[in-house]
């Protein structure tokens, strides 16, 4: 506050105040809730949003400053209801295994959400996307539940049909296809993602939605074989989409002809907003301007779609590296908690949730610096926008539940009598290929390190 605006608080600005305020007290209270309710929960989860929440606050205040922006004020409130929301699900959700008894009625919550923007007189488009809705004159973006209720019915479903995925189905040499009765979940999941694509006009969401399905589902199987039939998917989608869905085809042109004078100076669709942004990653250098210090002011969106822009100029590649570990380390404390919950609902349901903020991360880095063409997602936590800071919160809650039923005490009956192949097996049971897997090979390395010590 200091360095960006000085004036500010000689004249008794207390925005700042407000804002600590609201992330400490909303901490505070998620902190109680944890010890009343899930007291094992994971301790690192917690800090580290909240970090990450503060810095995408701070920045918008700053933004806010220099432009005619004002989202800081909305983005405080949207953090104290988001935190409000993450205790109550922490406080109501005993057990998140509860969750797989609402397996297709998930999906079906999914498909309402994601067709309220199409409803007239209730969905509004902006910036060419219809993807928000309107509820007593605020947007609200429905798509960002729908992604929690999508991995939610992934998770339960690929939990309860593994073993037919996996043995169903005719063997062609080493590999063995899958039934089309089996195929029907990816082809649900490829229809909601060119439907998003086509009726919405929004190519994050259709990449977020299906990228997530592929992820669970070799998590599930640990066969390829699925990942190279989703991308055969995602080619001819791509191709279709390309020749016959305007909006991606002026998108994907605008990403690779972005230093083109025409197409620079576009007012809508052109690559303006990438190349400011990539001039502003490029002034921070190594070190960074300074905080208050850059020009995030010249980047359109700077405060939503382009946050990691002005946080990179600012900050520096120094900086934007270390908020990017915070990430690191979030999805990896997400993980561990799949790796030790022993019910293979709750391994798919927390790797799926860790994925969703991986792919948003890389869609959203990715088009900020031209690597894939920009899509509008937004940066988890940091980014200006309800809908998105109040999912993400409720996402924490549930990974806090789930690492909860990972880092409690059970308490464990030995029988003599038990064979131990019977007991290997039942340890193996319910879990899913690939975590299981690892969990197998760290149990046998440290395994191995408490004999040599020995």
């Amino acid at each position: 506050m200091w360095m960006v605006d000085p004036e500010a608080v000689v004249k008794g600005d207390t925005t700042w105040l407000l804002a600590a305020g609201v992330l400490g007290i909303g901490a505070l209270l998620i902190h109680i809730v944890l010890y009343v309710r899930a007291r094992f929960a994971d301790p690192f989860i917690l800090p580290i949003v909240v970090a990450l929440n503060g810095i995408g606050l701070a920045m918008i205040y700053r933004i806010d400053l220099t432009t005619s922006a004002n989202a800081g004020a909305a983005q405080i409130m949207w953090t104290g209801v988001a935190m409000v929301a993450s205790a109550v699900t922490l406080f109501f959700l005993k057990d998140h295994k509860i969750l797989r008894r609402i397996t297709y009625t998930s999906l079906a919550v999914a498909l309402v959400l994601l067709m309220l923007p199409l409803v007239p007189g209730l969905g509004v488009e902006i910036n060419g996307a219809r993807i928000w809705i309107s509820i007593l004159g605020r947007t609200f973006q429905p798509g960002e539940i729908a992604k929690i209720a999508l991995a939610v019915f992934f998770a339960g479903y690929l939990s309860t049909h593994r073993d037919l995925i996996l043995l169903a189905g005719k063997k062609v040499g080493p590999v063995r296809l899958p039934r089309f009765r089996d195929l029907a979940p990816m082809f649900v999941a490829w229809l909601i993602s060119i439907g998003v694509l086509v009726l919405q006009k929004d190519l994050g969401s259709a990449i977020l939605f299906f990228g997530l399905f592929l992820s669970m589902l070799y998590l599930a199987t640990g066969r390829i074989v699925w990942v190279l039939l989703g991308l055969v998917f995602v080619a001819v989608g791509g191709v279709l989409a390309y020749n016959f869905i305007s909006h991606v085809h002026y998108r994907i042109y605008a990403w690779v002809h972005a230093f083109d004078p025409e197409i620079y100076n576009q007012p809508f669709g052109g690559s303006g907003q990438v190349v400011q942004g990539l001039f502003g990653l490029a002034s921070g250098g190594l070190f960074g301007r300074g905080w208050g210090n850059g020009r995030p002011d010249l980047v359109a969106f700077s405060n939503s779609d382009m946050i990691i822009t002005a946080l990179g100029e600012e900050l520096g590649l120094l900086g934007l590296g270390a908020i990017l570990m915070l990430f690191l380390l979030l999805v990896t404390r997400g993980m561990r908690a799949a790796l030790g919950t022993p019910d293979a609902f709750g391994k798919l349901l927390a790797a799926g949730l860790s994925l969703v903020m991986v792919i948003q991360l890389l869609v959203v880095i990715g088009g900020v610096t031209r690597l894939i063409p920009l899509t509008g997602l937004t940066t988890p936590f940091m980014s200006a926008g309800g809908s998105s800071l109040l999912a993400n919160w409720v996402i924490v809650a549930l990974l806090l539940s789930i690492s909860h039923s990972a880092r409690a005490p059970h308490v464990v009956e030995t029988y003599d009598d038990v064979p131990e192949s019977i007991s290997r097996q039942g340890e193996a049971d319910g879990a899913t290929s690939v975590i299981s897997r690892i969990s197998e090979t760290s149990h046998q390395g440290s395994t191995k390190v408490g004999d040599a010590r020995e």
